[in-house]
């Protein structure tokens, strides 16, 4: 079995000293599923600092400085006509008390079909959602995903790096999909399956989404694979660890990624991997990445992080909202 235990502390501050609120969760993955637990007291462990205990400071955040999520807060639920009870701003933490608090249930059929993970008195690490119960989502507490951003530098005929005109970065371009859940379009990620590896569910789900390798004959699938070993065998660095404001997540079940660029230098390797949508995604294609990019989840979030660690365009903005 493989054990991964994280933890995640957030701190809510009022003022410039007082620190209000700590919370913190354990990941446990098991080869077998109905052996997966989540634990809510750990002790902490080597492993766990190199693996889900990151949380960067994204839009969970308000201008407060409050511990904050949106996406997970909006209505209907996805695939449902299920309305969440609304929850204000002030009210999102569970460290505010609210009595009256009482949040609409609801778990889809398909995944009631399904084992039954872990503890469901376990909550939402980030606050209230207006949603009890699991939703979409199979497991109770945290559901780990792995999103690959594969990125190349935007060039012209001859080969040249384009820069853009306001900022004079390069700009970069990344393989996105658009979901066919809910139309939107995204990183190609997905699901880790149980007892594996990060590094297999980001090539795999990759290959199945913007390669459309689960419908390759079997000569295309070795070259392809070939290919695919040599895309993700370079350097590469995690972009983000952690919790996603995702609009699936509930009181009682939540998204978490490992997001991780893998950067073509020259563009050579993508030229033998022709995109073809697969899966889950219903198109596929290399997009230029802005600022104006409206992504899935906190998709946007994430590719600001690649552009800001490869000195890429991001904003025309020179405020300090844009990469340094």
């Amino acid at each position: 079995m493989l054990l991964l235990t994280g933890a995640s502390y957030a701190a809510v501050v009022h003022g410039l000293a007082r620190a209000v609120a700590v919370f913190s969760f354990t990941v446990a993955l098991s080869a077998q599923p109905a052996r997966c637990a989540l634990r809510r007291h750990p002790s902490l462990s080597n492993s766990s600092a190199n693996c889900w205990s990151r949380l960067h400071p994204f839009n969970m955040f308000n201008n407060s400085n409050k511990f904050y999520h949106r996406k997970a807060l909006t209505s209907p639920y996805p695939g449902s006509h299920v309305e969440r009870s609304q929850v204000p701003e002030d009210k999102v933490s569970w460290l505010i008390e609210w009595k009256d608090y009482n949040p609409v249930e609801y778990t889809a059929v398909s995944v009631l079909a399904g084992p039954s993970w872990a503890d469901p008195q376990i909550k939402n690490p980030v606050g209230r959602t207006g949603l009890t119960g699991r939703g979409l989502l199979g497991r109770w507490g945290p559901n780990h995903a792995a999103d690959p951003v594969v990125t190349r530098w935007k060039r012209d005929r001859s080969g040249n790096k384009i820069a853009h005109p306001v900022t004079g970065k390069n700009i970069l371009q990344f393989v996105a999909i658009k979901r066919r859940d809910c139309g939107e379009w995204a990183i190609p990620g997905g699901m880790v399956d149980p007892g594996e590896k990060v590094s297999a569910t980001l090539k795999r789900e990759f290959g199945e989404e913007a390669l459309n390798s689960l419908q390759k004959l079997p000569e295309e699938k070795v070259e392809l694979e070939k290919q695919l070993h040599k895309l993700f065998s370079q350097e590469h660095f995690v972009v983000y660890r952690g919790y996603v404001d995702d609009p699936r997540n509930t009181d009682n079940a939540w998204m978490e990624t490992e997001a991780v660029n893998y950067h073509d230098e020259t563009g050579e390797t993508m030229d033998n991997l022709p995109l073809e949508a697969g899966d889950d995604a219903g198109t596929v294609k290399w997009v230029d990445i802005s600022e104006k990019l409206k992504l899935y989840a906190n998709h946007s979030y994430f590719i600001k992080l690649v552009t800001e660690e490869r000195g890429a365009h991001w904003s025309e903005d020179p405020g300090p909202g844009c990469c340094e």
